[in-house]
């Protein structure tokens, strides 16, 4: 399997820690050039430099990925600083629980900006810049399980995660005569820092998971490599599913 990313250069959102970092260090150990984005800038700035350590090529773009005009900045500061756009990857998102009943304006704004808003603006202006270039790419949207099957207190971001699907279909139609691919990946649960701080996580998803575990961020990780890949290029319009085969079953986390 071709996964050789040198002379490729990738964004990454909300990649200071969990899957989204996973992601950056896979993409740079296999010779890419990672622009690696965080809310957070201390995040930002530990993660590129632990991938520097270990031979990469990362540079931290602390900032709001939900923010048109930043969007702009990371692109063109990819452009000038490395020379390209071949690959961006929405990972950066939001989960704020509430039902029906409870949720904000403000909550529901806030998941929709991050989820939607910019992964949508992600891949119009990465693509933008790709279509220029007249050298194909890679656009990749991290979507959910539940984008697949209900879960409770999770209206507002199930929605956003089976919009980030539908999108990368509708997207099929205006990158392919441009050699750009458009898929999404929905991880299932996923062992990284937010979901280690819950002593019962990996019991209960080990149990009802068939597989017998959750997934690692590298399970992950090597889902979005292939689909990022030369390997996967007449793949597009898809959302690959990695969760251990729990949508299949569906027994809820309680």
């Amino acid at each position: 399997m071709n996964t050789d990313f040198t002379n490729k250069t990738a964004i990454i959102t909300g990649a200071g820690i969990g899957i989204g970092f996973a992601i950056a260090k896979a993409l740079a150990q296999q010779g890419a050039t990672v622009l690696l984005n965080d809310h957070d800038e201390q995040l930002a700035e530990n993660a590129a430099a632990t991938i520097q350590q270990a031979g990469g090529m990362c540079e931290a773009m602390p900032g709001d990925a939900s923010d048109v005009p930043f969007i702009q900045r990371m692109v063109d500061t990819a452009v000038s600083r490395f020379g390209s756009v071949d690959i961006a990857i929405a990972n950066a998102g939001i989960t704020i629980f509430g039902d029906i009943f409870t949720t904000t304006p403000e909550s529901f704004q806030k998941i929709v900006d991050l989820n939607l808003r910019g992964s949508f603006f992600l891949a119009q202006t990465a693509a933008r810049q790709m279509r220029a270039q007249r050298k194909g790419g890679s656009v990749l949207f991290m979507s959910s399980v539940v984008g697949h099957l209900g879960h409770p207190g999770l209206p507002v971001y199930s929605m956003t995660k089976a919009g980030l699907e539908m999108l990368a279909k509708q997207l099929v139609i205006d990158f392919s005569p441009l050699g750009i691919t458009v898929n999404a990946i929905a991880p299932g649960a996923t062992l990284t820092e937010r979901t280690l701080d819950d002593p019962t996580y990996i019991p209960i998803w080990s149990r009802i998971t068939p597989m017998g575990r959750p997934a690692t961020v590298e399970d992950i990780a090597n889902a979005a490599l292939f689909l990022v890949s030369p390997a996967s290029r007449h793949i597009t319009g898809q959302s690959l599913v990695v969760d251990g085969g729990w949508t299949s079953v569906g027994i809820p986390p309680v």
